[in-house]
Order: structure tokens, then sequence, then C-alpha cells
């Protein structure tokens, strides 16, 4: 029987082309101008304008870090690029809910775009949440403006399931928020080679 999910529990996962590490204060450093990537800042929603910088500082980045690296509701890991050692992004599993068996995915990468480095990244860390931690549902938000991380979601099976109208207000616009999620069975079947339902056609 699989264990309950438990978040304190950080461990590093090898792919291919990525590693992913667990992050700690001292990465803090390396993501930092990573983060303050315009295009990183516009696509995750932490900014509000494409002329706003990124609105934390290395130390205050380090706090966030330490704290995180302690936190029982997220797991935290920056993704290593095999080839290079460099260090292109981050992917998290937050939000923990253990009475549902659930929790939220985000995840932003670089400068190493185009790669694959984001796609094994998902795979990964969905593994890890339904064959590690048991989990049954794994759910994200990704913008409209946004429709090449939509399509690696949509490629490692996540589903549109709604979709949050003028959620984020940027440069003076509304955008809308598609919600998105797997399930754990999905997970199973696409990993033993059983087709699962096709996407939905988008909004």
């Amino acid at each position: 029987m699989t264990p309950a999910p438990d978040f304190s529990r950080k461990q590093a996962l090898a792919g291919e082309l990525i590693r992913l590490v667990p992050a700690r204060r001292e990465h803090a450093a390396v993501l930092h101008p990573l983060l303050a990537d315009a295009e990183v800042s516009r696509l995750t929603g932490t900014v509000r304008s494409s002329t706003v910088p990124a609105p934390w500082s290395v130390d205050e980045l380090a706090e966030i870090y330490a704290r995180w690296s302690r936190a029982e509701d997220r797991i935290v890991w920056v993704i290593e690029e095999v080839a290079t050692g460099r260090i292109v992004g981050e992917s998290v599993l937050n939000d923990l809910d253990e009475d549902n068996l659930s929790c939220g995915f985000r995840i932003w990468i670089s400068g190493a775009r185009g790669r694959g480095l984001g796609s094994e990244a998902v795979e990964l860390t969905l593994r890890h949440a339904f064959e590690d931690q048991g989990l049954h549902r794994v759910s994200l938000e990704v913008y409209a403006f946004n429709p090449r991380a939509r399509h690696v979601y949509e490629k490692a099976g996540f589903r549109l399931e709604g979709t949050l109208r003028e959620a984020l207000l940027f440069d003076g616009g509304w955008v809308d928020a598609h919600v998105m999620g797997i399930l754990a069975e999905q997970w199973r079947s696409r990993q033993g080679g059983v087709p699962t339902d096709p996407p939905p056609a988008g909004p």
C-alpha cells in the first residue's frame, strides 16, 4: 500500500536530460536572475506589467526558499540540466490537500526552451506525485497567452477542466487562466501504453 503523502520528504529525481534537486536557500543567487527574465515573469503572472521588475531581492528570495525547503505543503525543485550542470528553472508541487490526495503544480524554465527539458521535468514531477506520494489528482492553471506551456501539459496528460475568465490583469488588459488537471488513473494508463481520452477542444 502506498503511504500517505508526505511533502516533508524532499528527494532528488533523475531523468535523462535533467535532474530535479530540492531547492535550498543557496539556490536563490542562481534563480534570482532567471526570475528576472521578462518572459518568465509574464507567463507566470509574477508581475502585472512588462516594465515591472521581479518583486524580490536575492536575500528575500533566499528566505522564501529556506522556508520552502522545510515546508510540509509543497516540494520545490530546481531544474538542473544534466549536460551542462546549469540550473534553468523550478518545478513545484504545492497546496497539498492530504484528505483529498491532491495538490497543485507549477513550473518555469528560463533560457533553455525547445530542448525537451520542460517536458521531462513535468513527467518526473508527475511520477513522483502519483507513484511516490500516492496522490489522486494534480491540477494547474495556465494563462491564455502561454499556449506553448498548455501544449506541454496536454502532452503529459493534463485535460482542460475550465476557464477562469479575465483572471489576470497584465499591461492594462485582462487575461484568462485555464484550469487543467490529471488523475492518477490517467497517469497509470499513459505509463502502461493504454490510450486515454483525447484532450477536449480549446474554448
